[in-house]
């Protein structure tokens, strides 16, 4: 299998692990949406891949946060699964999706791949309160339908191909939440009954 790692246009390896520090200014120009009005001059915008499985996702209550242009730059790619087994939960009073970092228990997890921009990706690491509740850390994504446009054939990873992507799993999780239900693909309304409760409403 060929592994995509997550780089940046210039080929340059992207941070593999971490947030930005809390309190850290941005630096990133805010450029303007979607990505095809930068595709010029890619040297003004570092992108790195990312995964979201839970609220994020299309038609999922947070899904509003990637398609704001005033958070920075995140373009769909496609939808793939973890290429290895991850335990995901719905946790706590407002019923919100985990990842737990325990690869190797539970399902391979669908979501979605995005290409994010520097100043997204720090909106999402304040967003997801990480690295407290959430640690950003790369996992192997297998592929199982791409969109994204690329300037050559050969940067277009196939169906069923494997890519890094950075992720927001957890570590920091109550032990009892192993031994919750898992899921491999999450929907707040699904027929599980528990549905995310927003932020606006705690």
């Amino acid at each position: 299998m060929i592994i995509w790692s997550n780089t940046t246009p210039s080929g340059e390896t992207a941070p593999v692990s971490g947030c930005e520090p809390r309190g850290r200014k941005r630096t990133t120009p805010n450029l303007l949406c979607p990505m095809s009005h930068i595709d010029d001059e890619p040297s003004l915008t570092r992108m790195a891949r990312l995964f979201v499985y839970g609220t994020l996702k299309k038609g999922q209550p947070n899904h509003s946060v990637m398609t704001s242009c005033t958070n920075g730059i995140a373009e769909f790619q496609g939808q793939g699964y973890t290429a290895d087994l991850y335990p995901l939960v719905i946790g706590g009073k407002d019923n919100i999706p985990y990842l737990l970092n325990v690869p190797g228990k539970g399902h391979h997890v669908t979501g979605e791949i995005y290409s994010v921009d520097d100043q997204m990706l720090q909106f999402l690491d304040e967003f997801e309160g990480c690295p407290d509740m959430y640690q950003r850390t790369p996992v192997r994504i297998e592929i199982l339908e791409w969109e994204g446009k690329s300037s050559a054939p050969e940067e277009r990873p196939a169906v069923n191909s494997i890519i890094e992507c950075f992720v927001y799993s957890t570590t920091t999780y109550p032990p009892e939440w192993i031994n919750l239900p898992y899921y491999d693909n999450y929907d707040s309304f699904g027929k599980h009954g528990l549905r995310y409760n927003p932020r606006e409403n705690r």
